[in-house]
Parts: C-alpha cells; structure tokens; sequence
C-alpha cells in the first residue's frame, strides 16, 4: 500500500521536479550555450550597459558559480538517493532551489545590489549543502560528508568574488578564479576517481584497479595547496609550477592505471577518460611552461577539455540512467565529445600558437562548445521532461 501510495504522490509531481539532475542539468546545459555565445559576443563587442558587473568577471563567474555549480548541485542532489537510501530532493524543495539558483542569473541583468546577488547565491548553495548532508548524516555515510565542506568553501569563495568587484580583499578576482578551478579539479579528482575506473571495467568485463594510497595523495594534495596558494600570489608564483607538476604526473600515472585504451568503441566511457586526461595536460603545460601567456591560456585546457568534458560526459549518462534507459543504448553523443575536446584545444593550444588570430580562435571554440551542449539538450532534455520510462519513481 505504501508504495502504490508514493507511485500516486510521485505521478503528481512534474517530471521535470522528480529528482535533481532534471531541472539542473536541463538548465544548466541550456544556460552553457547561452552564457557562451553571450561572452563571444561581447567579447567582440565590449560590454553591455545593460550588464551590472564587469563582462570578464561575469563570463568566468558564470561558467564556475552558473554552469558548472548547477550541474554539480543537480549531479549530488540525485546521487546521494544512492549513497544512502533516503528519497532525492523534489517537487516543491527542488522548485525552490532551482529558483535560487536561477534568480541570480536574470538579476546580473537588472540594477540589483551585488550584495542581494551574492546573498541568493549563497543561500542556493548553503540550500543544497544542507539536502545533501542532512542524508549523509542520517545515514551515517561519512565518506560522502566531504561535499558539505566544499560547498562551504564554494560560498566564501564566492562572497570574495563579489568584493573584488569593490576592490575589497588583498586579492584580486583571479585569485578567487583560480581558486575556483581548483575547487573543481579537486571535486574532478575525487569524483573520477570514483567513477571513471568503476564505468570502465564494468563495461569492458575487467577488473577495476584498486586505488593506491600514495597516488591518490600525490595526486590531490598539491590541489589543496594549489587552492590555498591561489590567494597568495607571490608563494603561488614560486611554489605554484612544482606542485603542478607533481599532481599532473601523479594524475597522468592514475588515469593510465586505468586502462584507457579498452574504451575507443565506447563514446560514453572514452569521452570520460579524454577529459580527464585534460588535467594532468593541463596541469604538467601550465607548471612546464616559462610563457606567462601560454601558462594561462591552458586553463582553458582545463575549463573546456576537462570540465566541460566531464560535465557533458556525466550528464549524458546519468540522464540516461536516471530515466530508466539502458545506458549504452542511446543517443550517440560521440560528434559533441569530439567538438567539446576540439573547442578545448583550440581555445588552448590554438591561441598560443596563433596569437595573433585570437579572436578567430574564441569564435570557433566558442561555436564548437555552443554545438556540443545544443545537441545534448537537443538529444536528452525530452527524456528529463518526461517520467521515466521503466515506470519507477524518480
């Protein structure tokens, strides 16, 4: 009886507010298409008057606290049903943080104080920290704990974003960017670890390498160190390219236990691997090369390539999962991993290489991405508005 009882309750809710990645990945994958093609074009145009903050600080600001935070905050809030057995965040409680999440996005438009902004943003993230830990902690599921100290991280963070506007801190925004990338990297690290590993060997009937203590330390402690230094310019300057060329390494070392070469007939695990392969590249350029130009322009190698890639990867899945489908049997999504990989290098390696054509290279990366994540929303977002299609909850 109880469960016809949830079926009822669950068949009245929207599809669209069942579970946590419908709304934010839908969302978040169209708001990467338009947040893109709104940087291109003032990059090219300068900034809009209509635009209350500074056009460089708002594409980067986006990309991070925008796209990827709702995507991160719709991956959790629908994996931690897994993790510990207590129903996902919806209906009415999912509503309104898509709400929070979406509110900013519109009042960067209009004469809103940055304090207002920044104080919804905050509120959207403390709102999902609490939907996560709460059923960690019921569940006594520790190991999961670790994204409610990252979302807290993620808000300071955030709150010193907005005061660089003013000129605040010691700092300046590139600092807090930096700090961001590496906030993500280390939530890539920890998370591909995870999975990537686990979705290759299960596919390809072999098995999974067991994670070596000293690698994964290798690995991710220079990241914390990295995350802290970034708000120390100076120290990050002498420290900064050792440290990233201890983790690119110890990276390099742990995505190839991990046996990429068993995935080139698979687009859903290789694209995983492709990306992922993004942060230890990006990691051993930036900490290799002596060109201050070149170094920062391979954060884009990052940004695209890595997150961006995982981010298209992970979504293109987990819809797949979540809705009931078998998850090697859909939409083939090889032709926007590719030009998402593209965009990545283009955007990189193109403009080091040819700086003097720039500006072409930010129109083709940027075209390619836009692509990329319109044929995901394309392909996908009618199966997130729709229930699933094994009839059960979620």
């Amino acid at each position: 009886m109880l469960n016809i009882t949830d079926k009822k309750v669950e068949e009245a809710i929207p599809p669209i507010l069942r579970l946590g990645f419908r709304p934010f990945f839908l969302l978040g994958a169209v708001y990467a298409v338009i947040a893109v093609a709104l940087w291109v074009w003032m990059f090219q145009n300068g900034q809009p008057a209509t635009l209350k903050v500074p056009a460089l600080w708002w594409h980067v600001h986006e990309m991070l606290f925008g796209f990827s935070m709702a995507i991160v905050v719709g991956f959790v809030l629908t994996a931690v049903q897994n993790w510990t057995g207590i129903n996902g965040t919806k209906h009415h409680r999912l509503a309104l943080l898509v709400g929070l999440w979406l509110l900013p996005r519109v009042l960067f438009w209009t004469p809103a104080p940055l304090w207002l902004i920044s104080s919804i943003e905050a509120l959207f993230i403390a709102f999902a920290a609490y939907e996560v830990g709460s059923r960690v902690i019921k569940a006594k599921g520790w190991k999961n704990l670790f994204f409610v100290p990252l979302f807290v991280l993620a808000i300071v963070a955030n709150f010193a974003s907005y005061a660089t506007i003013k000129g605040m801190p010691p700092f300046p925004s590139s600092a807090v960017w930096q700090a961001m990338l590496w906030w993500f990297t280390i939530l890539l690290s920890v998370m591909g670890g995870r999975v990537i590993p686990f979705f290759t060997a299960r596919r390809f009937n072999f098995e999974k390498p067991q994670p070596m203590t000293w690698l994964e330390w290798t690995a991710n402690l220079p990241l914390v160190s990295l995350f802290i230094l970034s708000f120390f310019p100076v120290t990050f300057a002498q420290l900064g390219p050792s440290l990233m060329v201890i983790s690119g390494l110890a990276h390099l070392v742990r995505v190839m236990r991990w046996q990429p070469w068993r995935t080139v007939k698979e687009p859903l695990v290789w694209a995983l691997h492709l990306a992922y392969l993004c942060i230890p590249v990006s990691l051993l350029l930036r900490g290799l090369l002596d060109n201050p130009f070149a170094g920062h322009n391979m954060l884009h190698l990052f940004a695209i390539g890595a997150l961006g890639g995982l981010i298209l990867a992970m979504i293109a899945r987990v819809t797949m999962g979540h809705t009931g489908r078998a998850i090697y049997q859909g939409p083939n999504m090889a032709l926007a991993f590719a030009m998402l990989t593209a965009a990545a290098l283009v955007r990189s390696v193109g403009v080091v290489l040819w700086p003097a054509h720039m500006m072409l290279m930010i129109d083709i990366s940027g075209l390619l991405w836009v692509l990329a994540f319109t044929l995901y929303v394309i392909k996908f977002g009618p199966m997130l508005l729709k229930a699933r299609v094994d009839g059960h909850l979620g």
